[in-house]
């Protein structure tokens, strides 16, 4: 089936870590969204597609635990209950969503391609501003940033 739709589990590696999650014990669930984000974040290797389209499922993951973060559970995403994630898969996250829409990054390339490529990319970028949100510009002029 492939892709059907820019959501973080709309494909069908990021429906099968859904999967996996649910399948996995509650206590490996937390180590399973860590060990994706981090092979993502990894700057020694280009990051294939697989692995992007995982850690775009698990960064939304940490994002529906945030206050202004929604829900990322799609119909393919995980079912079964997360463990209250740590605070420090936030910058992991941003790194790893870095990444996936870096020069790096097969899955960047393919989107880049698609007529949907844009819309994803706002979809990312939505996911990062969660995790990191950015300085309003007057509070830039404020602080001298």
């Amino acid at each position: 089936m492939g892709t059907w739709d820019i959501g973080p589990f709309d494909n069908d590696t990021a429906a099968d870590f859904g999967g996996d999650l649910d399948e996995a014990a509650p206590e490996e669930r937390e180590s399973m969204i860590r060990g994706v984000l981090k092979r993502a974040a990894d700057p020694a290797d280009d990051l294939d597609t697989p692995d992007g389209e995982r850690a775009v499922a698990a960064a939304a993951l940490v994002v529906a635990q945030q206050s202004d973060g929604e829900p990322a559970c799609s119909n393919y995403g995980p079912s079964e209950p997360l463990p209250e994630l740590p605070a420090d898969l936030r910058t992991l996250a941003v790194h790893a969503l870095d990444r996936v829409v870096s020069e790096q990054s097969e899955l960047a390339e393919l989107w880049a391609e698609a007529a949907d490529g844009l819309a994803w990319r706002k979809d990312i970028t939505r996911l990062r501003d969660v995790l990191d949100p950015p300085v309003p510009p007057q509070e830039e002029a404020l602080f001298g940033i």
